[in-house]
């Protein structure tokens, strides 16, 4: 038996993938998440064969979850099941050592013997995958796959985002590696008071995840 984790922000979509990966039976779905954060928080107690992982999700992305894994010594293999196939998210998944890529509107047998392929040692991508993955190989034979720019921004300080002390201090933190409960403890706040500078911090900066969150300061 393949014991999956499933990490997905919409509960109605989680739905429909348990029950597809269930309905083979060498595979069963023993947890589930609805954030990255959660994610992290569950591996702690619970490791998978394989963790099914979406790349958007609140709090702490898909990739976030990845690359926080990264380098780590873990039992488990990632697959990434996602509905955004362009280069940026598909490269930074390889770059953070997922061990497959695969869409949200791939057939139920695929996506089963993606699971199967993985936890078996092996990498998985679809075709499609493949194409994105042998062009980035084409066009920079001989670069290490990286994530390509759209544009190169030009520097920012963090003085023009107009934080505040607190936020500042927490955008700090965050840099640091810190997560909202090691961040609560060491300024002595709530989780919740955490939470909503960490949003507002994001919100100013106009970033969605901590990945872009942390290009931004670097």
């Amino acid at each position: 038996m393949i014991n999956v984790a499933l990490a997905d922000d919409h509960e109605i979509v989680r739905s429909g993938i348990k029950t597809v990966i269930e309905d083979d039976p060498d595979i069963a779905v023993i947890w589930e998440a609805e954030n990255g954060k959660e994610t992290l928080e569950k591996l702690e107690n619970t490791t998978p064969d394989v963790l099914v992982l979406d790349i958007r999700m609140p709090i702490m992305s898909g990739l976030d979850v990845a690359q926080h894994l990264m380098g780590q010594q873990k039992d488990f293999r990632i697959l990434m099941l996602t509905m955004h196939n362009d280069s940026e998210y598909i490269l930074k998944s390889l770059q953070y050592q997922a061990d497959g890529y695969l869409l949200k509107d791939t057939s139920k047998t695929e996506l089963n013997k993606a699971i199967k392929v993985v936890h078996g040692g092996h990498k998985y991508f679809s075709g499609d995958i493949s194409d994105t993955i042998i062009n980035s190989f084409v066009a920079n034979p001989s670069e290490p796959v990286t994530v390509p720019t759209k544009s190169e921004p030009s520097r920012t300080s963090i003085e023009d985002f107009n934080l505040t002390k607190r936020e500042k201090q927490i955008l700090d933190l965050i840099t640091k590696g810190f997560h909202n409960k090691d961040i609560a403890e060491n300024l002595g706040k709530s989780i919740r008071t955490v939470e909503t500078h960490r949003f507002n911090i994001m919100k100013k900066m106009n970033v969605n995840n901590v990945t872009d969150l942390l290009n931004k300061v670097k």
